[in-house]
């Protein structure tokens, strides 16, 4: 087993907010390496709890889409968890999905652009105070070059192992060696000793990003275009709900993790090998709710 254990993605649904902080707390008494909160239920609002429950690990937003916000109303929020945190926040931002915006009545615009403007002028908010590391989502290698120039890390969601080699060669050489360069990757992980059924929660959660054009581009890219072109199939004819089976164990093995206890360690162990400094287990059960996968994942790692 790696010295250093991995991170978690955790989020705060209602109903659960108060567990979900207690969780928090368990997560850094149990040793894992960060806690990522993803934009779902306001990752923000979490980050600000766990500045004030927490003591040691780091922790941030994974993501903070850049459209729901001014960044000048962020610089002030993200400034105030950095300080009361003593540091221990990061700042990952990103452009969200299409539905996810949608939903807000907003659209996306120019990716890499909006991107740079939006961290130009979060830097250069007045009176907001010292600002955290900028972190950017990123899947492929245009914006993980721009990541490299102007972030303080980079965060993936749903990579392909296989193809990370590949992506972080758009990095400069300088900042995949700096130590304080986030390399992370949110994956989906369920422990079961059943490994189908452990893939099949797996599957599940992935089938609805596999509607995105923006992942089946990257996976595409990454040598899966033969279930990509199933999956377009199936949209094509309005059979969404049999986009499950065109992924294949293939594919999934090489983005998400799941099996026993110690298949997910030896998994965790190649995610490490393949360059990300910081996976991120983003955890469901096959027997249960988010308190369950909790349960199966921290003995995992007891």
């Amino acid at each position: 087993m790696a010295t250093q254990l991995p991170a978690i993605g955790l989020v705060a649904v209602p109903g659960r907010r108060r567990r979900t902080v207690d969780l928090a707390r368990e997560i850094e008494q149990r040793g894992f390496s960060g806690i990522y909160c993803p934009s779902l239920g306001d990752g923000v609002a979490l980050c600000e709890a766990l500045a004030l429950v927490t003591e040691r690990i780091p922790f941030g937003t994974a993501i903070a889409p850049i459209y729901y916000r001014q960044p000048e109303d962020y610089a002030q929020t993200v400034s105030f968890i950095h300080e009361v945190s003593g540091g221990r926040f990061r700042f990952g931002i990103g452009v969200a999905h299409a539905p996810s915006l949608a939903r807000r009545g907003l659209a996306a615009g120019r990716p890499l652009a909006d991107t740079r403007e939006f961290v130009q002028r979060l830097r250069a908010t007045e009176g907001a105070g010292e600002l955290p590391p900028v972190v950017l989502a990123t899947l492929r290698r245009r914006m993980t070059a721009l990541a490299g120039e102007i972030g303080d890390g980079l965060v993936f969601a749903n990579a392909a192992r296989s193809h990370m080699g590949f992506s972080l060669a758009a990095l400069p050489a300088a900042r995949t060696s700096a130590p304080d360069f986030l390399v992370a990757n949110m994956i989906p992980t369920c422990v079961d000793d059943d490994l189908d059924a452990a893939r099949a929660v797996n599957r599940r959660t992935l089938s609805s990003y596999a509607l995105l054009p923006n992942y089946r581009n990257y996976w595409r890219e990454a040598g899966y275009g033969e279930e990509m072109d199933a999956v377009e199939r199936c949209i094509a004819e309005g059979r969404t709900e049999h986009i499950g089976p065109c992924l294949s164990d293939q594919w999934l093995d090489d983005t998400t993790i799941a099996g026993p206890a110690s298949r997910v360690r030896e998994e965790v162990e190649k995610w490490y090998a393949a360059g990300v400094s910081t996976p991120i287990l983003v955890p469901s059960s096959a027997r249960g709710g988010q308190l369950k996968a909790f349960e199966e994942l921290f003995a995992v790692f007891a």
